[in-house]
């Protein structure tokens, strides 16, 4: 017995010596790789630090200065923020920290124009962590930077869809649901809430347009996550029970669900045929049938964010862009009145129920001038956000990798260089060939601009012409405070009281 014990332990000894034999040059290997990586991360650190960096000041440790941004941003001047550090710091590009990331601001036309035109060379896109949980179901590539290969094949199937020939066909269905909208939801009052309505106004439409979704319940039933949704896009990002971002997450599953079940069943009507001629009437239809140059289609998901995409933006978009041109229209007379003399001049132009069409919004050019300058002095988002993905140099300052970017309207659209008496609702600026090339960007630029500007286009004049000719304008609230959640909105929801004219 005590030979075999010893015969096990001796084995058992040579078997520790061959294993710790066979583990020191593993060992060995970690150790030099742990040597190696603290060496690079040491002479880059030494690197950034002999590098120099945009100017500007980080704030406090972890949150930076985001809640100064946030409330800047809530504050009757949000330029503020990024006009003071151009001041401070430069005019060019300045350093701050925001959502926890250190960021490289980039100001004016030519700041503008560097990170429009360098998408995929040096920049990527970059959401804030609260976005990306909000709208990340179950992995959604709104929050997912796809290759420059796979943005440009999405996007030429989205111009597709969205260009003019093809958005055309839809102006009437646009005219009647504004009338319909402002003989049941505007004339029956004396003042109206316009934020509200039109918030419910344009996601109608959107739904209509998109999916063929025209009952009022579905609609009332599939936008109420919205509000959910939208409230946790900019909040602080820690999800547990009862926080925004934790009802944003499971709002924004719901809407996917319901997406992804509407796209499933149209899918099906598409394959058995089991619907009529209306099948190409709506976008959803047509993003189903499209392909690329590859013949492939898109996928059910890709399809969702599409619509998910496009569904924000009507709800929150470009309910606001209408929104402030009815504000603009109520409190400049002078503004109003030639409006009204273009559109009075169409509508005489044609039989009285008749709708418009694509050539009554070719000749709204002042009234889209108007709009444009709503846009720049209002603009609905206030920029973007996108990451370097390689050291870069601009204005001789150093971009590290890993930093974040961030582009604002604010620095172009409010600069008396590129608009003299910036704070002037002037329309005329947009005459002619209109203002400097990247000085006007509430669509964005670039591969990312937005895809449905045309869209937007023919919602916001169709809407324009109705409200004119159909009531005189006057605000009910002088002194509405803004806030910006991530759009600009007004905290009493801008109210206008309504004068109607005879017909």
């Amino acid at each position: 017995a005590l030979t075999f014990l010893s015969e096990v332990s001796g084995s058992r000894s040579v078997e520790k010596e061959g294993n710790m034999a066979v583990s020191y040059p593993y060992l060995l290997l970690l150790l030099l790789l742990s040597i190696s990586l603290s060496i690079v991360v040491f002479v880059r650190k030494k690197n950034l630090r002999r590098s120099k960096l945009p100017p500007g000041e980080v704030g406090w440790p972890v949150v930076g200065e985001t809640f100064e941004f946030k409330r800047v941003s809530q504050s009757a001047n949000p330029e503020s923020f990024i006009h003071d550090r151009m001041k401070k710091h430069s005019p060019k590009v300045f350093r701050t920290s925001l959502f926890g990331e250190n960021m490289a601001v980039f100001c004016g036309a030519s700041g503008n124009k560097f990170l429009f035109t360098n998408e995929y060379k040096l920049v990527t896109s970059w959401w804030p962590r609260s976005m990306k949980k909000a709208l990340n179901y179950p992995s959604s590539s709104l929050v997912r930077n796809p290759t420059k290969e796979e943005l440009t094949k999405k996007r030429r199937i989205l111009q597709e869809i969205l260009k003019p020939e093809a958005l055309r066909s839809y102006v009437p269905l646009m005219d009647s649901m504004a009338r319909a909208h402002l003989e049941t939801e505007w004339a029956t009052h004396e003042e109206v809430n316009v934020f509200l309505l039109l918030k419910n106004y344009t996601f109608a439409l959107a739904c209509r347009i998109f999916m063929g979704i025209d009952d009022p319940d579905h609609i009332t039933r599939f936008s109420n996550p919205f509000a959910v949704l939208k409230a946790g896009l900019m909040s602080f990002p820690i999800n547990i029970p009862g926080t925004t971002m934790n009802r944003s997450i499971k709002a924004g599953k719901i809407i996917c669900e319901e997406l992804i079940a509407i796209i499933k069943q149209r899918k099906h009507e598409l394959s058995t045929k089991t619907i009529g001629s209306s099948v190409n009437r709506d976008l959803l239809s047509s993003m189903l049938l499209a392909t690329d140059e590859d013949g492939k289609f898109m996928t059910e998901m890709e399809i969702c964010n599409q619509i998910l995409g496009s569904l924000i933006a009507s709800h929150h978009t470009t309910s606001t862009v209408i929104s402030f041109i009815v504000k603009y229209l109520a409190e400049l007379p002078y503004i109003y009145r030639e409006v009204y003399r273009e559109q009075i001049g169409i509508a005489r132009s044609k039989e009285p129920e008749e709708l418009l069409n694509w050539d009554d919004l070719q000749k709204m050019k002042y009234s889209w001038n108007v709009a444009c300058e709503a846009m720049r002095l209002s603009p609905p988002g206030q920029g973007a956000y996108r990451e370097a993905i390689t050291d870069f140099t601009y204005e001789g300052f150093t971009i590290p990798k890993g930093w974040k970017t961030y582009w604002n309207v604010y620095s172009t659209h409010k600069d008396p260089k590129y608009f003299p008496d910036p704070e002037k609702f002037d329309p005329s600026r947009f005459e002619g060939d209109g203002p400097a090339p990247y000085t006007f960007v509430p669509f964005g630029g670039g591969p990312r601009i937005c895809p449905g500007n045309e869209y937007g286009r023919l919602e916001v004049l169709v809407f324009m012409h109705n409200v004119v000719t159909r009531f005189n304008l006057e605000r009910a609230i002088g002194d509405d405070k803004l806030v910006i959640n991530p759009n600009t909105i007004a905290m009493n929801g801008l109210r206008v009281r309504l004068l109607p004219r005879s017909k």
